[in-house]
């Protein structure tokens, strides 16, 4: 499903994990990512969707939150309250332990998506810009300072 997602987003040519980095990461000895899978009921229970998320932290509020890295629905499951119930497992999450919040990026074509996170109540971030680091940046900014 994650390849289904990539493809939806149109990035399915930066994707490049595998099934054995997945293994480590969701179930290694600590794991810092974790994962929701949601079955459409019926013969071989199909898999509707996924929810992949982590913990974040917000200095204002002093609490931990959840950073929601990934929500997919396959489209013909799409209508069924599937993603509400991803997403209303980990509201629930965040209030039994006391989190201050629940947040995620949204690509800003996806039109579908951005109204049906309204619906739920959620806000657009307008004020924040997204800024990222990889490849040759990311090593010569970890070398900052090394040389004498």
């Amino acid at each position: 499903m994650v390849r289904e997602l990539a493809e939806y987003e149109q990035a399915a040519d930066q994707l490049i994990a595998t099934a054995q980095m997945y293994q480590r990461i969701f179930f290694g000895a600590n794991p810092a990512v974790f994962a929701l899978v949601i079955e459409h009921p019926g013969p071989g229970n199909q898999l509707a969707g996924f929810a992949i998320y982590f913990r974040n932290f917000s200095t204002w509020l002093g609490k931990y939150g959840i950073y929601l890295e990934d929500l997919y629905v396959r489209p013909q499951y799409r209508g069924h309250g599937y993603g509400k119930l991803l997403l209303a497992h980990l509201a629930k999450e965040c209030l039994e332990n006391d989190y201050g919040r629940l947040e995620w990026w949204v690509l800003d074509w996806n039109e579908p998506a951005l109204g049906f996170y309204r619906s739920l109540g959620a806000e657009s971030m307008a004020e924040w810009t997204v800024q990222r680091i990889t490849g040759n940046d990311l090593v010569n900014l970890a070398g900052y300072g090394s040389e004498p």
